[in-house]
């Protein structure tokens, strides 16, 4: 089979900047008088921390010019328990978001993003805060009747699937050998390819394809699945991401989000209006070191 792979890419490079509490304070960014200080140090002088998100929803978008969605909301609670009220928010596209994290162009990534072994190299995850299952968007009826990647990998070349570059999805389509795929930057993007027909299928996170695809009339989404790689199920789990230099910052933050996966009901306040349920909650035995060794699939 000839390996047809194209890309199409969408206006995702930052926006700009908001600001989202109730300090108008100065970012946390270095000077003088903050020099030799930690990234959570300086959060904490100025009031400010600077969150970078791909907005995917329902995990972190903006919408009417004020950022919004599930991690958000978790972020608002933990960063104000930290004494930071004033969260700006950077727009960018996926695979920018490590990239300029190191850089320092952003404090902190506020996208749901999965801990996987090569991600945790290049950064720090916090601890476990939603579980994911896939979903596949498809043209309303789904035609080619597809349920999950398997059933586009039997396919063959006569189903074109769209991924998203840099997320989970785009790996398992390359592990299970399917080749006629479409790379798109972004979720929203990914939706309207199967709805121009220039695919037949995007994969993403079942709880993000079905918020945005709730309202929409010529696409679907399949049973969400959790897909398997050589018979082993792939558990997907995703976290806030930090440097790793900055392991206060990262310390400080799991024990303020611990308080919120310990107990099921101050979770489901936070998530469930954004459409998550008890099922996103990470079981208290799986940690983030488990699923950067890979020890889970």
């Amino acid at each position: 089979m000839t390996k047809r792979t194209t890309r199409i890419g969408v206006a995702t490079a930052a926006v700009g900047t908001l600001t989202l509490g109730l300090l108008a304070g100065c970012s946390a960014g270095g000077d003088a008088e903050t020099e030799g200080m930690s990234t959570l140090e300086k959060a904490q002088e100025s009031g400010s921390i600077t969150l970078a998100i791909a907005s995917e929803q329902p995990y972190s978008w903006v919408e009417d010019g004020e950022p919004t969605g599930a991690t958000i909301a978790m972020h608002e609670q933990i960063f104000k328990s930290l004494g930071i009220d004033d969260i700006k928010i950077e727009e960018v596209d996926w695979n920018s978001l490590i990239p300029g994290l190191n850089a320092g162009r952003w404090d902190v990534i506020s996208a749901g993003m999965s801990i996987l072994p090569e991600r945790c190299e290049e950064a720090a995850f916090s601890d476990p805060e939603i579980m994911y299952t896939t979903t596949l968007v498809v043209p309303a009826g789904n035609p080619k009747d597809l349920s999950d990647l398997d059933s586009i990998a039997a396919a063959g070349g006569d189903v074109t699937l769209a991924v998203q570059s840099g997320a989970i999805e785009e790996g398992y389509a390359a592990d299970l050998g399917i080749a006629n795929t479409v790379q798109v930057d972004s979720a929203q993007a990914g939706i309207e390819i199967v709805q121009s027909g220039r695919a037949d299928a995007f994969a993403l996170t079942a709880v993000s394809m079905n918020w945005m695809t709730e309202d929409l009339d010529d696409v679907e989404t399949t049973e969400a699945f959790v897909q398997e790689i050589d018979g082993i199920e792939q558990i997907g789990a995703g976290s806030t991401v930090f440097r790793q230099e900055d392991t206060e910052l990262l310390e400080a933050y799991n024990e303020e989000l611990a308080k919120i996966t310990g107990d099921e009901a101050a979770y489901l306040d936070l998530v469930e209006p954004f459409g998550f349920t008890a099922e996103n909650l990470p079981p208290a035995d799986l940690t983030t070191e488990q699923l950067c060794s890979g020890e889970l699939g």
